[in-house]
């Protein structure tokens, strides 16, 4: 009967990894990535925004219909909106949604107001983005970003 010890040992273990900080649930790494990646656009940091990036060609980012492939045609994109005097991102918090794809993939619905333009008077417009994150030897990072003007 040493089947019993050996069942409770083994719930005791991973319950105890379940819980444990250092195996948050991927929904918390994900919205830690995408805060990171705010803090970086917000910062005009394009290296940091694109550390964050999947560093292969197979990242793109769809952008006002169109498709951009690659980390370095993102920040040569961003870099373009982010000469303007103004550019911030303020993501709806409360609105944001988490997908569970696979043990090292998720996607993130994510709506928020970009602020643009002007100081005198910036634009605010409100953004719908949808982000796969994906699990890499160096932690989470985004494979995908789809965004588009937020219809009301």
């Amino acid at each position: 009967m040493m089947i019993r010890p050996v069942i409770a040992a083994a719930a005791l273990v991973a319950a105890t990894y379940l819980s444990s900080p250092a195996h948050a649930a991927p929904a918390d790494e994900v919205a830690a990535l995408y805060e990171q990646f705010v803090a970086a656009q917000n910062r005009h940091d394009l290296t940091a925004v694109r550390a964050l990036l999947v560093p292969t060609d197979a990242f793109v980012w769809v952008s006002d219909g169109k498709a951009f492939w690659g980390p370095e045609t993102m920040i040569e994109r961003m870099s373009r909106f982010q000469a303007s005097e103004v550019w911030e991102v303020i993501p709806d918090r409360e609105r944001r949604r988490f997908i569970d794809l696979s043990a090292d993939s998720a996607y993130l619905y994510q709506p928020l107001t970009l602020r643009i333009g002007s100081a005198a008077q910036p634009d605010a417009i409100p953004f719908l983005v949808s982000v796969l994150c994906v699990q890499t030897e160096d932690g989470w990072r985004i494979k995908a970003l789809l965004t588009t003007v937020e219809k009301p």
